[in-house]
């Protein structure tokens, strides 16, 4: 009995140590480090100076507050970006447009949202665009090979691509393909906060688009409580040498509004991608209805998933470790009918831990560890599995209040 009672407080105070650790107001994870494997080397995340609504009293920074005109708004966020310290993204006029990608100019930013924003791409996907590509037959043509030239000169390599441009420049009559830049976001420096946003992008289509929110070279940055759909060609990219980021309690989908190409979320953007970079946290996230691939497709860096949750019964492949990664998986949460969730090709190591759950096998073989245990240079505690669906659906998204 006095062993059965020393084990039911074991558990409860681990509940309560999870808790605590995992404060959803806090930054965590690689956000809050400068090395991948010192823990003595501690980053200090601020963003603007806050990153919480309403902004605390006696707060110096510049802060200002948008709401929508109901117009491309690209111009005034940027521009609300470069002179402020705070920006604050209220969605009671209703949603922000943008033409094509706002780039986060200067480091040391915090970008918030606040009654229910949205930022939405000013094209999308149409279904007479949709109707269009089905009669053509391009979900059976190939994404490898067999191009052409377009109508404006570009010369396209694979023929989904070739004729789903062809197609679009046809339907709109725009040579200048302008509608392949609807993204929303791109950073590109460093001591970045975004948390409660919702981004909405075109849908997805293969077209060598945009990425609804890119991380080009960003640091230090913390994606906390957003929501990501339907980007062109992925929802949320991090690539180009960006390192030590947290992306913590989002959620990723896609629509019908979206085609083809529904992969998610890249990090590196080829096996040519430099080494020693890419150090990523994704905790307590959500890839649901729609997501495909890459959740997240992984090159280089080391990658520590904590506690995330799939429910995306179409995936053709969840996680994947690709060249020059190192992963470590444990307390996630693969739901019924999820039964492509894992795959490896080329990885440096990978930890499988033993408190990932799956409701069904995995039809690319049961996961395993290999190479080097994978650690992080942080304190953590992971969520028991069994606690991650409720957690997750409760609180992932923009949810936050003010």
């Amino acid at each position: 009995m006095k062993k059965y009672l020393l084990t039911t407080l074991a558990a409860l105070f681990s509940l309560i140590t999870v808790a605590a650790d995992y404060d959803q107001n806090k930054p965590f994870g690689f956000c809050t480090r400068s090395s991948r494997t010192d823990a003595a080397c501690t980053y200090n995340i601020t963003g603007g100076g806050c990153y919480s609504y309403p902004i605390p009293n006696g707060f110096a920074g510049k802060v200002i507050v948008l709401k929508s005109n109901g117009k491309d708004m690209k111009k005034d966020i940027q521009n609300a970006i470069k002179q402020n310290d705070v920006i604050i993204l209220d969605g009671s006029n209703g949603d922000f447009i943008v033409s094509s990608n706002v780039n986060v100019e200067g480091d040391n930013k915090t970008l918030l949202g606040i009654n229910n924003a949205r930022l939405c791409t000013q094209f999308h996907i149409t279904p007479e665009i949709i109707t269009a590509l089905n009669n053509a037959g391009v979900p059976h043509m190939n994404t490898h090979e067999g191009g052409g030239i377009l109508p404006n000169g570009q010369r396209v390599r694979e023929e989904a691509e070739f004729n789903t441009r062809k197609i679009i420049i046809g339907l709109t009559g725009d040579n200048t393909e302008k509608y392949r830049k609807s993204g929303i976001l791109r950073v590109a420096k460093e001591n970045i906060i975004i948390r409660n946003i919702t981004f909405v992008g075109p849908g997805s289509i293969d077209v060598g688009g945009n990425d609804l929110v890119s991380f080009n070279g960003a640091k230090h940055c913390w994606v906390d409580h957003c929501s990501f759909s339907d980007g062109m060609d992925g929802n949320f990219d991090i690539t180009q040498s960006s390192d030590f980021n947290t992306v913590s309690w989002c959620t990723f989908s896609y629509t019908e509004r979206s085609y083809m190409h529904q992969n998610t979320n890249l990090i590196g953007y080829s096996d040519r991608e430099p080494t020693g970079f890419l150090n990523t946290t994704f905790a307590f996230n959500w890839w649901g209805p729609g997501c495909v691939q890459r959740m997240p497709m992984i090159r280089v860096g080391k990658i520590h998933m904590l506690n995330n949750y799939f429910s995306c019964t179409t995936a053709g492949n969840c996680i994947n470790p690709r060249k020059n990664s190192e992963v470590l998986i444990e307390g996630n949460y693969f739901e019924k009918g999820v039964r492509r969730y894992y795959s490896q090709n080329d990885a440096i190591s990978v930890t499988w831990a033993d408190s990932n759950h799956a409701e069904e096998p995995n039809k690319a073989g049961q996961p395993i560890s290999i190479g080097t245990p994978v650690t992080v240079p942080y304190d953590y505690s992971v969520a028991p599995y069994a606690d991650v669906p409720a957690a997750v659906k409760k609180h992932a998204g923009a949810t936050l209040k003010k």
